[in-house]
């Protein structure tokens, strides 16, 4: 089977809001998220995605514990790392510092501000409202501290407008081809998880990009399922959805990839090995 067949796996395995009050199984220490990882692994997942945690589950941008998730990963298993670079501030700092001292394979960028929300319809209101900002200063402050650790950028756009900001930084050679895409989709202020929102952004990315969707909350299987059909990856994990097609909360990110796996084959598809995936991908 060709590589375009192939589907890389993501696994998020934590993300940083989510708690153990809303899903017990959410890991927060290196050793927690390390072995969380290897559960996605062993279930199919060649990348994972990682937000650092302090130990009672608050945010955490220190370096000493992205390297101890690093250590703790490798000393488990070969899965490509993603380190999160998002933050709510314009100071970019501790996310360079990480990812020049311990250089993963690939780091995530948001590509732009958004107004960032969840509303219950139960409630009525909002659960959190937020402002997420990222300027193109602070794109590029972190897109020029990949370049210089040798770090493969992944632009995470939440609508059509993200995803139609590369041009400048293309022309100042601060991003280069081939180039990663994640479409996030589902979220309170970016773009629907809709199968035409979908095949829109996947449109508007140049010739020879790879691409995933992340779909958040239980919408997420349906458009990980149109994502196959387009010839897209996908990603899933305990940061964008706890729940498994049928309703139930998964016990594991393992869990949770071993359905995607299962669903990337019923397509007719095969889930990419580490080797093809870092093919796929460009990583030297």
């Amino acid at each position: 089977m060709a590589l375009a067949d192939k589907v890389i796996i993501t696994c998020a395995v934590s993300g940083v809001l989510a708690n153990r009050s809303q899903c017990p199984a959410i890991p927060y220490t290196p050793v927690e998220i390390a072995d969380e990882c290897k559960r996605a692994y062993d279930a199919g997942a060649t990348v994972v995605h990682i937000h650092a945690r302090t130990d009672d589950g608050g945010p955490s941008f220190e370096t000493s514990v992205f390297r101890r998730i690093h250590d703790e990963v490798r000393a488990r298993c070969p899965v490509i790392l993603n380190f999160s670079t998002g933050n709510l501030s314009d100071d970019t700092s501790q996310q360079q510092e990480y990812i020049r001292e311990i250089r993963p394979e690939i780091a995530a960028l948001n590509m732009g501000s958004m107004n960032y929300a969840k509303y219950s319809k139960s409630r009525k209101s909002f659960v959190f409202d937020m402002i997420f900002p990222n300027t193109f200063g602070k794109i590029i402050s972190l897109l020029k501290a990949m370049q210089e650790a040798g770090v493969k950028p992944e632009l995470e756009c939440f609508d059509t407008g993200h995803t139609n900001s590369i041009e400048p930084l293309l022309h100042m050679g601060v991003l280069a081809p081939p180039i990663q895409f994640s479409f996030i989709m589902g979220v309170m202020g970016g773009i629907p998880a809709r199968v035409d929102a979908l095949k829109l952004q996947r449109d508007l990315i140049p010739q020879g990009s790879t691409w995933e969707v992340i779909g958040i909350g239980r919408k997420q299987w349906q458009i990980v399922g149109s994502a196959l059909v387009l010839g897209g990856n996908i990603r899933v994990g305990l940061e964008d959805n706890f729940y498994l097609p049928d309703g139930r909360m998964a016990s594991s990110n393992g869990e949770l990839v071993a359905q995607a796996a299962s669903l990337t084959r019923d397509i007719g598809r095969e889930v990419a090995t580490i080797e093809e995936a870092r093919a796929m991908l460009s990583l030297v």
